[in-house]
């Protein structure tokens, strides 16, 4: 594993960095043994349906910067997710009360004429106009699959710009074939952040730095009662803040997958601890983060009676939801570790866990500790999952699996993944909201959402009737891992 290369304007995927992967089926402790012991090897797809973007990632968290402008440097088809990103930019302002401002998002328009000769002009061009138009604090310039293929020298086009504008200019080297695990665009525009923003603490000050995505401001009352500052980083933060984010006493994550790599970063090159226990998911799990925390800020003594009365608020009813669904079982798929503490939080239910599809495997996060490996923590806390599969976002696969188990609910975190279960008449929960299940409340937040979509199915089965899929009965009867390659017997990873 490489240590953070400030000097470098890019940032090694996860593929060689964390050996992460994207094939497997089998039981989660044989995953994590191999994992464990550094044999793992990932199992390609002889058929692959669609994956998401490291760009789309990348660009995800950089646009959402209030005050900064992002170019995609790409033919404009790319930036076909701009709409939605700015959505997502004006729903949360209006969410946090914050000023409406419109997104600050670019295209350089790579035409086939530039991909014979060269691009740097036409950005350098873009970067000059988004400068006149916004007068941003920073400007960072995403990376396409174009751009990389004719080898655009993007940081040198950026550092130019920088020294000519007085503003950052930085490179998010990003493009989309680069890994085929799309978390990696994440591990880009922090490390773009750290390597172009983040400056030296100047002192330390009592903020918290929160990783987040886009979710509510969960984390504040507890903090408070801390007596320490949230700050919300990288989404509906600025310029100013992010610099001196090297500051803050400690840095927690809302998800290790999104925020691995920034965390790690702060901690070995400003100082920052990181919190390595994995996120407050589960009684368990938010004990053990609690802990941590309150040992790092050197307030043990008001962590244990946050414990305390966490438990007795929520032991009552918890009791009366286990009660409820005992016997009952539980499929989900999301990315990595929101994967992992979903698992938690349906089997802290009383759900059994009758298969997961998670996006992508990291066998340990930049921080090389292994306390941070939530999914070792669930197998720990809860038992082993005899139907673990590892797809990156492979829906022929997730359906043939749902057909095959039939589970009570299933449970998904990504847009496009819950209506798979719809169309076979299972009970399933989309999750939006990152936060949704964090902490001691969370757990009564799934259950409430879960019993209730458990118990309204009359529209799902007739939905059922009528739904038409695009997988034959043919693929319907085949192993759901027809296409995946390699050895399926696990001692050889």
């Amino acid at each position: 594993m490489s240590a953070v290369n400030l000097n470098s304007p890019e940032v090694q995927i996860r593929e060689t960095r964390l050996n992460s992967i994207t094939g497997f089926c089998g039981r989660a402790s044989d995953l994590v043994r191999c994992s464990h012991a550094r044999r793992l090897h990932n199992r390609s797809r002889s058929f692959s349906q669609g994956m998401m973007c490291s760009s789309s990632a990348a660009f995800c968290q950089l646009s959402m910067i209030v005050d900064a402008a992002v170019i995609n440097h790409a033919p404009v088809g790319c930036a076909g997710d701009f709409p939605n990103f700015h959505f997502t930019f004006r729903a949360g302002q209006a969410e946090r009360n914050m000023p409406s401002v419109i997104g600050r998002y670019f295209s350089s328009n790579i035409d086939e004429n530039d991909t014979i000769f060269g691009a740097t002009q036409k950005l350098a061009d873009t970067i000059r106009l988004a400068y006149e138009r916004v007068h941003p604090g920073a400007i960072f310039i995403t990376t396409s699959c174009a751009s990389g293929i004719i080898g655009d020298d993007v940081d040198g086009v950026a550092q130019v710009a920088s020294d000519e504008l007085g503003i950052p200019v930085i490179a998010c080297i990003c493009e989309g074939f680069r890994s085929g695990i799309w978390t990696s665009g994440f591990d880009a525009a922090y490390h773009s952040v750290v390597r172009g923003l983040v400056k030296p603490p100047r002192r330390k000050t009592n903020k918290v730095n929160i990783i987040n995505f886009f979710g509510a401001h969960v984390f504040d009352e507890m903090l408070q009662r801390l007596g320490t500052e949230p700050t919300y980083i990288v989404p509906f933060s600025n310029v100013e803040d992010l610099k001196y984010v090297s500051e803050a006493r400690a840095t927690i994550q809302i998800c290790p997958t999104l925020g691995s790599y920034f965390s790690s970063a702060l901690e070995k090159v400003y100082g920052v601890p990181e919190i390595k226990s994995p996120p407050a998911y589960g009684v368990a799990g938010t004990d053990r983060w609690l802990r941590e925390l309150g040992g790092i800020l050197g307030q043990e003594d008001e962590v244990e009676r946050i414990i305390e009365e966490g438990h007795e608020r929520i032991g009552p009813k918890l009791e009366e939801y286990r009660r409820k669904f005992k016997g009952k079982t539980a499929y989900l798929t999301a990315g990595a570790a929101h994967g992992h503490a979903i698992i938690a939080l349906v089997r802290e239910l009383g759900f059994s866990v009758n298969g997961a599809a998670i996006f992508h495997h990291d066998p340990l996060y930049d921080n090389e500790n292994p306390a941070s490996d939530a999914l070792a923590h669930d197998i720990a806390t809860y038992g082993d999952i005899n139907n673990y599969s590892v797809c990156n976002k492979q829906s022929f696969e997730i359906i043939n699996l749902l057909n095959k188990y039939r589970p009570d609910i299933l449970v998904a975190r990504h847009t496009g993944m819950a209506h798979w279960g719809a169309k076979l008449g299972i009970p399933s929960f989309l999750v939006d909201d990152e936060q949704f299940g964090f902490g001691y409340d969370g757990i009564l937040n799934y259950a409430e959402r879960i019993e209730d979509t458990i118990d309204n199915r009359e529209y799902l089965e007739n939905f059922a009737k009528h739904a038409v899929s695009p997988y034959t009965k043919w693929w319907m009867d085949q192993d759901p891992f027809t296409f995946l390659g390699g050895d399926t017997n696990v001692d050889s990873y």
